[in-house]
């Protein structure tokens, strides 16, 4: 009997546990939880055998159930509502078939286990009558779910990488109700478990252990890594889906090692030794010569001369070369030429002036046709610059980049406030424009701006004229990229919230807090039930409409971003005139908008260009003071009174108003001659030539008049004799300058830069036909001029004349010019001074070497301002509030085959992609942010629709009998799935099937039951081409990382292009020829810069290649002098650079063409100076020097240095932060370089290494002057 008792005893031991593990929890659908959503009838005994018509059901689902009889705890109608809970989450994890596979275990086993007492235990449940059969069943209201730990961070595991191509973020930041990287296993599912998400019916407490627990035994099924396959039909996750596939993350290049040098900048160091060295040389060589010239050939009482040393030998005696007497030959044709031309222009001065009258009216008649160029495109970007073809590509196959008005909005009376989220958990502390007041403020503004009415054209324009509606004509909301879109523009959905008398449970904070995790839901999964998904159609992402947050902590914000994109019309100027008449009355609404408790930072798309035309408009008066200034100089420093009386007869006020107004005639007549041809003009070509040819052409008047003043007339020498002869002597130097200059600007309109090429055309033909009324027009003034004042008839009243005091018109030497001669000539070439002067020179020449390479490149666009401008604040609060950059998009260009495996899988990143795809490289050039500035995952419009298509998912249907795209909001049985549901099915569309369902895919709107719609996010990324049977271009949009100054816009434009150059060659590589490019707005601004340190090379390189070449021709094949003129411009133009380090210059197309400029005028500096040394006929090279110093420093001094001096200052004075910086200090360090270079380093080098005379130079001259009294050359 003890015996069968334990028998007994042990038989019902066991029973339990044989039921217990066969037993279920719940079977079918009872009472109604909440909406549409239902609780599970409870139920305790075995499985049932499910109904034939549930098992396509169950091998879609839970194809691990279906064998034998398929006995279950789940009826047709729970596996169906199973089926439509998941469909959010199946078109996200679904591209990773291990991770959907695991989640799919999770539920089917919540479901449908036939074990489901093992690791479910019913914890609340209520009575329920069913109305249909009065039958009392009882609803299963909370439970615990025991899940193994194990399988739980497994599943994790092989969900966490995978993407969400459209919203730019992981799949898992918008399905564990925080931020991706704060979800991990445990949250995640204790998240989609929660009632409070809007997807579960009731409440579902997961119990984690991987041992048995209050007697319950944990779901610890088997799980797939997301590096393993599913199946024989679907492969592992993709690697950016996965990261294990990937490998280890890929590494940036380490950034380049300073050049350093005994812990110094090595350039530094080495220009210093090489600084130090020259000195030691050069003063140990200068102090060997004086000992010597002291032992041998004076005695210790006689003061040391150089010229005795070294003087060259200026005998005519000996043989000459070949270029000595070609020089001179050069030399006699060019002087007897321009002095029988002189006293022509002299002796007819009515016939010249005609004519030149009658060129310059119809050069200049050609301005009616002048087309400026106010386009910063055009001003900016070549017509065959990469970057320009790119963008014209980009408009012609997706429509042109829309137009921005953006506000940055700051609360700084408000303070941070702290939120308490309900039941349980820290504080989360908001920022001052999140309070909510201070939202319904902003949503004020916002509704107020969308309402803004402009006039145009007899008619209105309202925003959503022009706005950018991506669902029109279905929804035509316009795109606005605000915080308030999270509430759907609303004032009530803001105010929305639910609690009770003494808590609030749920509220803005709560939304705001779910939608900054996933914009793109439709349901926030709070109690509230809101919409984040942007009234538009499209998600509003977080990084877009917030700023001055840290890291990703969005809730801290300090400043809101409002964007309201606008449709451009490059190809439609009436309504891009409209568009524009809009953002005038957005510029004055929001200028005049006044509330306390915001500050507002704004701009729109014509802001730039309104505040360009507005400070030019403001500067006139200053630049036209600036000209003023140096006509009034010129005017009277032309003359040489000689008393109080003669002043009026002296002067020559007529005469320098008459060369001024020759010069802008010279500018006239080459815009006019340009514009003939249909060359459009630019801003800097109408600002800087005036300035050029004011400089180039002043100073040849000066030239010829102060020679005519020092000159005396020869016995028997007729009035145009003379002048003929003084411009014979004068003319070959000013042939010299202009000639350089005018062949130096031509070449360099070779620059393909545009602002630099126009400038190069126009200045080149300006100097060119100044030159040409120099020496006919103005010289037959200056003849006239000369007569009125011999005649003492008054200057300007020429008709009336003036006493006469029996003085009659002589040869004068100005104040300037005795200075010069009898002062800083000597002054400068003494043997203690040019050792100093080149010491001092060559160190300046030292420093600017060592700095050369750290002269920023780039041009801030804030400097483009007016320091007033409302522009202006809002470049310092894009720099100092905004976290992302703008949007880039890689293109892929026309051809490529998208409907083969093989095409696809270079493109796509899901599923079966090849490691190095298209959107596989974007992606990780996004994990190397700092260094790509790309700054996030690529959206793919493939990897979506390869989602969006997938049998499992119910996005894609059709009516069965027309085959119509049915949207999956219609409720009709009719409605079939585009795909079986079979391993065939489950495979990507290809060919036909492929093109079949792409239209459909880009047409559908997304809905709480399908968020993969790609009308809103991809309606223009894909270029359907032949009746939808074909694609031709698509893109694949990311951003940049913010990006602040000009060397970040160039950096993201340079990695851009790399990472789109290996996207390239990877494709080509696989047999796809067709290339992919990046482009983004401001590429076409910047791309200039990326070889702009070539172009300026490029340019002055010409540049000084052409002085030199026409100096040696000019010259007679003076090969040295020409050396050492070019040597000497060089250096100005090296110490430029220095000048633009030290005060902050960047280099750009302004500053190059400055530099361009400075080339030209230092020609000016050096010409006349090296040519008159050339030419001089005194016994040694300091004595040469020191002649040619003497007789062009004082016009050189005073028809460029003073003359510029005077209207630079007014410069700096000018609104305009250009003007300042640009104009002002680059053409003050221009004149004083020039000057202090042509007037003190070049006569001392001269006076070292100048070229010997030309004995059959010396030879002519004298034969020349025999037989007067001039025994040496006075005019050079």
């Amino acid at each position: 009997m003890g015996a069968r008792g334990r028998a007994l005893g042990l038989l019902l031991l066991l029973c339990p546990v044989q039921v217990f593990s066969q037993s279920c929890i719940w079977y079918g659908e009872c009472g109604i939880a909440s909406g549409d959503k239902r609780y599970n009838c409870k139920y305790s005994g075995p499985p049932k055998p499910l109904p034939k018509e549930g098992y396509d059901l169950v091998q879609e689902l839970c194809p691990g159930f279906f064998f034998d009889n398929v006995s279950l705890c789940c009826d047709v109608q729970q596996l169906q509502t199973l089926k439509d809970n998941l469909q959010l989450p199946l078109q996200f994890l679904s591209r990773c078939p291990s991770c959907f596979y695991n989640l799919m275990n999770l539920f089917c086993e919540l479901t449908c286990s036939p074990h489901q007492s093992q690791f479910l235990n019913v914890t609340a449940t209520e009575d329920y009558v069913d109305p249909d059969t009065n039958q009392t069943k009882t609803n299963v209201k909370e439970l615990q779910y025991y899940v193994g730990q194990s399988f739980a961070n497994a599943m994790y595991n092989a969900c966490r990488d995978v993407e969400a191509p459209s919203s730019n973020d992981k799949a898992l930041g918008l399905l564990c109700g925080r931020d991706a990287d704060t979800c991990n296993a445990t949250n995640w599912i204790e998240y989609m478990f929660n009632k409070d998400n809007g997807q579960a019916p009731f409440t579902i407490t997961p119990i984690f252990s991987d041992l048995p627990i209050h007697g319950m035994e944990p779901m610890r099924n088997a799980t797939k890594g997301c590096n393993e396959s599913v199946d024989e039909v679907t492969g592992p996750c993709s690697c950016q889906d996965c990261s294990i596939v990937c490998g280890p993350k890929p590494q940036p290049p380490a950034p380049p090692v300073p050049w350093r040098l005994l812990g110094w900048d090595a350039m530094y160091v080495i220009m210093w030794i090489t600084y130090m060295a020259f000195l030691f040389v050069f003063f140990g060589a200068f102090f060997a010569v004086w000992c010597y010239r002291k032992q041998y050939f004076v005695s210790e009482y006689t003061p040391i001369d150089s010229n005795v040393a070294l003087g060259g030998d200026t005998s005519d005696k000996g043989e000459t070369s070949c270029c000595s007497q070609l020089g001179a030959s050069f030399e006699g044709c060019l002087r007897h030429l321009f002095t029988r031309w002189g006293a022509f222009c002299v002796q007819n001065p009515g016939c010249v002036v005609f004519f030149s009258l009658v060129f310059i009216a119809t050069c200049s008649s050609g301005l009616v046709f002048v087309q400026v160029t106010t386009s910063p495109v055009d001003l900016w970007s070549a017509p065959s610059s990469q970057a320009r073809l790119e963008k014209e590509y980009f408009d012609t196959h997706f429509g042109p980049f829309f137009r921005t008005e953006q506000l940055i909005i700051r609360a700084p009376n408000t303070s941070t406030h702290p939120y308490s989220p309900y039941p349980s958990g820290a504080d989360v502390p908001f920022g001052p424009p999140l309070d909510k007041e201070i939202l319904h403020q902003v949503l004020d503004l916002q509704i107020a701006i969308e309402n803004i009415t402009a006039y145009y054209n007899n008619g209105t324009v309202t925003l959503r004229d022009i706005c950018l509606a991506p669902l029109s004509p279905y929804n035509n909301n316009c795109t606005v990229l605000s915080v308030l879109n999270y509430f759907q523009n609303s004032h009530a959905v803001l105010d929305h919230e639910v609690g009770d008398d003494f808590f609030v449970y749920a509220d803005y904070h709560t939304h705001f807090l779910y939608c900054v995790r996933a914009p793109a839901s439709l349901n926030d999964t709070s109690l509230l039930h809101d919409p984040c998904l942007g009234t538009f159609g499209g998600p509003v992402f977080p990084w877009l409409v917030l700023g001055g947050y840290d890291d990703q902590n969005y809730n801290n914000a300090t400043a809101l971003v409002i964007t309201f994109p606008v449709n451009n019309y490059y190809d439609d100027p009436e309504k891009l005139q409209r568009a524009q008449a809009w953002e005038k009355e957005f510029i004055h609404f929001v200028s005049n908008y006044k509330n306390p408790n915001l500050t507002i930072s704004f701009t729109a798309e014509r802001s730039i260009e309104d505040e360009l035309n507005r400070e030019s408009n403001s500067d006139v008066f200053t630049i036209v003071i600036s000209y003023a200034v140096m006509f009034l100089y010129i005017s009277l420093a032309l003359g040489h009174i000689r008393g109080c009386c003669r002043f009026l007869i002296d002067s020559k006020i007529s005469l320098g108003i008459a060369g001024v107004l020759i010069v802008l005639s010279s500018v006239a007549c080459s815009l006019g001659l340009f514009s003939y041809i249909g060359i459009p003009l630019t801003l800097i070509v109408i600002e800087v030539i005036p300035f050029l040819v004011l400089a180039v052409g002043v100073d040849n008047i000066f030239i010829l008049v102060q020679t005519y003043q020092r000159d005396e007339r020869l016995q028997g020498e007729t009035l145009d004799q003379q002048l003929g002869r003084v411009l014979g002597e004068v003319a070959p130097t000013m042939f010299l300058s202009s000639f350089c200059e005018t062949a130096a600007f031509f070449l360099g309109g070779l620059s393909a830069m545009p602002a630099v090429h126009t400038f190069s055309l126009f200045a080149g033909m300006a100097v060119f036909i100044d030159f040409l009324l120099q020496v006919t027009c103005f010289v037959s003034l200056l003849g006239m001029d000369i007569k009125r004042q011999e005649k003492n008839r008054l200057d300007i009243l020429c008709c009336v004349r003036g006493a006469n005091d029996g003085r009659s018109v002589q040869a004068s030497e100005s104040c300037l010019f005795r200075f010069f001669k009898n002062s800083y000539s000597p002054l400068l070439l003494k043997d203690w001074m040019r050792p100093l002067v080149i010491a001092v020179f060559v160190g300046v020449l030292s420093f600017s070497i060592a700095v050369l390479n750290k002269v920023e490149i780039g041009l801030d666009q804030s400097l483009s301002m007016p320091d007033d401008s409302y522009v202006t604040e809002y470049f310092r609060s894009l720099g100092q509030y905004l976290h992302a950059g703008p949007p880039v998009y890689f293109v892929l260009e026309d051809g490529h085959d998208y409907t083969s495996l093989h095409g696809q899988n270079m493109v796509c990143g899901g599923m079966g992609c090849d490691n190095d795809s298209l959107v596989q490289q974007i992606f990780n050039a996004a994990q190397l942010d700092n260094y790509t500035r790309v700054g996030f995952a690529p959206s793919s419009w493939i990897d979506d629709y390869f989602d969006w298509v997938k049998p499992q998912s119910s996005c894609c249907r059709v009516y069965n009998a027309t085959e119509q795209f049915c949207n999956v909001s219609v409720v009709n049985p009719a409605c079939i799935r585009c795909r079986p549901l079979t391993p065939e099915g489950k495979q990507r569309p290809q060919g036909g099937d492929f093109m079949r369902f792409l239209p459909m895919f880009l047409s559908d709107n997304p809905n709480p039951k399908c968020g993969k719609g790609g009308h809103a996010a991809y309606g223009s990324a894909v270029n359907l081409l032949g009746n939808d049977t074909s694609v031709g271009a698509t893109y694949f949009m990311t951003y940049h990382t913010m990006l602040q100054t000009s060397a970040d816009y160039i950096d993201a434009l340079r990695k851009a292009r790399l990472v789109a150059s290996n996207i390239t060659r990877t494709m080509s590589a696989k047999g796809s020829n067709y290339r992919v490019f990046p482009y983004s707005v401001f590429y076409v601004f910047y791309e200039q810069y990326l070889t702009i340190i070539e172009d300026a090379v490029f340019n002055l390189g010409v540049s000084l290649g052409s002085i030199f070449l026409v100096t040696v021709v000019v010259l007679g094949c003076e090969l040295w002098s020409a050396v050492i003129m070019c040597a000497t411009i060089a250096m100005i133009l090296v110490n430029m650079f220095g000048v633009m380090w030290l005060w902050g210059i960047s280099l750009n197309a302004v500053s190059l063409v400055n530099l361009v400029m400075s080339c030209g005028i230092s020609v000016e500096f050096c010409s006349h100076i090296t040519r008159a040394f050339t030419v001089s006929c005194k016994r040694s090279r300091v004595d040469r020097a020191e002649e040619a110093l003497a007789h062009m420093g004082s016009s050189i001094f005073s028809g460029i240095t003073l003359t510029k001096f005077g209207g630079i200052v007014v410069l700096a004075f000018a609104k305009s932060q250009i003007f300042q910086i640009f104009y002002f200090r680059m053409y003050l360090a221009m004149v004083l370089l020039g000057a202090t270079h042509g007037l003190v380093f070049l006569p001392v080098l001269l006076s070292y290494i100048g070229p010997s005379v030309n004995k059959a130079k010396i030879r002519a001259t004298r034969e020349r002057y025999r037989g007067t009294e001039r025994d040496r050359l006075l005019n050079f």
